[in-house]
């Protein structure tokens, strides 16, 4: 068994349910002190976080990821237990197994090889760690970049280890991410009888116009690195549930992935604008996730293209798509941020899993990346 290997075992085996990290950090901060880390747990609230550098100058390359897993639900929809990792036809499963604790193990391994290789590294190198990435993500790596940031200490790269790969490991790097920002709309009406629709007021009838347009609107035509920006309707709630009784209040949630052609204020200002020329009655919430964040050259794309290039023999692709990361946190310091890691087939599903091969070959990449970068 290699030592990558055996260490995603040890991380799947302990139930890391956000935000719970059950031990999962201390196991690596263990393995990084040993390579003569400085160690710095950053706990907020209920959650886990550590911050591990080694070396004093700069550049500083950071490893970041998340020792939290998604809910396995029910054990019995799995071929074999969700947290006791087993190997069939070479393929690792377990939750957490591609999303992230294979990207973790790889990454420590890599770490381990090139500090033995190099022990006089140019730089230095660092990790970021939490246990609130899949929850509500407020205590996480938010506020351990907020800690690094009232201090001054700046990452220069920073490889996050979410399973970006499509088909094969690494044909696919995620050199940015859409910005998510939600909504919550409350169009208020007046209850009434069905009966007397002239004594009530239907806020469903009156927002349905504004709604229709909402989903219909073009809000930019995205650019080279990103699609346009989509508007969807998640949920929407009104009435009793009785069918004589008009209701008096809508409610409706809703979300943008939105492209760096626009911003958060811009499709505040225009939904609200379009609400108004409706003439509703409403109150509105909104809750940005996270901006926009896009890499687009630099020593950190050209190190990963070339890392990848040289362990797999063939080009990565650059993307932007998929839902969120902790990145959106780390871009805007002025840090270059890419996403590698494994395939993302079967992450937040039942037998998650990954293939055994991979995470060895993961680990090179990282140890290559490195190298390019630190020697």
């Amino acid at each position: 068994m290699s030592k990558t290997l055996e260490l995603a075992k040890d991380l799947i085996s302990r139930p890391s349910v956000t935000p719970e990290d059950e031990g999962c950090q201390e196991l690596m901060m263990e393995r990084l002190g040993a390579l003569n880390f400085e160690l710095e747990p950053l706990n907020f609230g209920d959650t886990k976080n550590f911050w591990a550098r080694r070396g004093k100058q700069s550049p500083l390359f950071c490893f970041a990821g998340h020792t939290d897993v998604v809910p396995p639900g029910s054990p019995d929809a799995w071929q074999s237990p969700p947290f006791q990792p087993e190997i069939r036809d070479g393929l690792l499963y377990g939750r957490g197994a591609a999303d992230m604790k294979g990207s973790l193990a790889a990454m420590i391994t890599a770490t381990e090889a090139f500090v033995e290789k190099h022990p006089q590294h140019k730089g230095s190198i660092a990790y970021l760690i939490t246990s609130d990435e899949e929850g509500p993500a407020t205590n996480g790596t938010v506020k351990v970049i907020e800690n690094l940031e009232n201090r001054d200490e700046k990452i220069d790269w920073c490889l996050v280890g979410e399973p970006s790969s499509t088909h094969r490991l690494a044909d696919v790097v995620k050199n940015g991410r859409r910005g998510s920002h939600g909504c919550r709309l409350v169009v208020k009406g007046v209850q009434g009888h069905v009966a007397y629709p002239h004594l009530a007021r239907n806020p469903v009838h009156e927002a349905l116009p504004a709604l229709t347009e909402l989903a219909a609107t073009e809000w930019d035509e995205g650019n080279d690195f990103f699609p346009p920006t989509t508007f969807q309707i998640s949920n929407i709630h009104a009435g009793t549930g009785a069918t004589n009784v008009i209701p008096g209040s809508l409610e409706v949630i809703f979300n943008f992935r939105f492209s760096t052609e626009t911003t958060h204020k811009q499709l505040e200002q225009r939904v609200e604008e379009i609400l108004d020329r409706h003439s509703l009655d409403y109150a509105i919430e909104w809750a940005l996730s996270g901006p926009p964040f896009l890499t687009a050259e630099g020593a950190l794309l050209d190190a990963a293209r070339q890392a990848v290039r040289d362990v797999m023999g063939y080009d990565t692709e650059l993307s932007t798509s998929g839902g969120t990361s902790d990145g959106r946190f780390i871009a805007p310091t002025g840090a270059q941020v890419l996403e590698m890691g494994p395939l993302n087939a079967t992450i937040h599903k039942v037998n998650e899993c990954v293939a055994v091969d991979d995470l060895d070959k993961l680990s090179t990449i990282y140890f290559r990346l490195l190298e390019l970068l630190l020697t």
